[in-house]
């Protein structure tokens, strides 16, 4: 656990936001070279932003109760964590929707293109969550398992205590990298199918790991939120994939 970038009283940088920034600028490169575009700036941003709004929005309605009923204004301290991705992924799919129809945009080909960037962007969140100490894994004797110091949420969760869990972070971030290799190459050679592989690909992904976590997290009869919503990312994967096959036949 690595919270802190750099901490010299007038200068604090949280390492999770670090992270998340380089994702972001990772992603916005990698988007510029595949489309030979500099235009995208401004769209890329918007989805930026309303990424993280949606993550601390769908975050701050999951774990009210628990963590903001009593100190509403700890909501705007995006920097000390608390973001759910599915909430970012879904507002930021509508200002992208809603951006191409202003703007005319071509939305099947800037929807393969963006897509593609997700997961590479998404795995360094990840890492950031990582060195916060966030969305940490279940309590384990593993080889791999990871003890989180005092003061992490997991030493919190734990009645102040120091438990060895399992980094689900790790995990996460490195079948994202697969992931990603695999939209770049359906990118370059079967571009049609890119956001259906994407959409069945993470939510495989994270209904999976959901398994494995051990912080606190809202249920949905069985499930988890993230794995009810897992559930139904693949059926519209699903759809989207018939739906591409469909019209390359055509």
């Amino acid at each position: 656990m690595f919270p802190d970038l750099i901490d010299l009283g007038f200068l604090h940088l949280k390492t999770y936001g670090a992270c998340m920034a380089v994702g972001f600028l990772v992603c916005w490169t990698l988007i510029e070279k595949l489309s030979s575009r500099k235009d995208l700036g401004n769209l890329v941003l918007a989805m930026m932003v309303s990424g993280v709004v949606g993550s601390r929005i769908a975050y701050v309605i999951e774990h009210w109760q628990s963590e903001f009923a009593a100190n509403p204004w700890s909501i705007i301290r995006v920097d000390q964590g608390g973001l759910m991705f599915y909430g970012g992924l879904i507002l930021a799919m509508i200002v992208f929707v809603v951006w191409c129809r202003l703007y005319k945009e071509n939305l099947k080909e800037l929807a393969m293109l963006f897509i593609t960037a997700v997961p590479l962007g998404h795995a360094f969140g990840r890492i950031g969550c990582f060195f916060y100490g966030c969305c940490y894994g279940r309590d384990s004797d593993a080889w791999c398992a990871v003890t989180f110091p005092a003061g992490s949420p997991s030493w919190y969760e734990h009645g102040r205590t120091l438990v060895s869990v399992l980094p689900t972070q790790l995990f996460e971030a490195a079948a994202l990298l697969v992931l990603f290799a695999l939209l770049m190459y359906l990118y370059r050679k079967f571009r049609d199918y890119t956001f259906s592989a994407y959409l069945v690909g993470y939510a495989i992904i994270r209904f999976f790991i959901e398994y494995l976590r051990g912080d606190p997290r809202a249920a949905v009869g069985p499930f988890s939120i993230s794995q009810t919503i897992s559930i139904l990312m693949i059926i519209l994967g699903a759809v989207t994939f018939e739906l591409a096959r469909h019209n390359r036949r055509g």
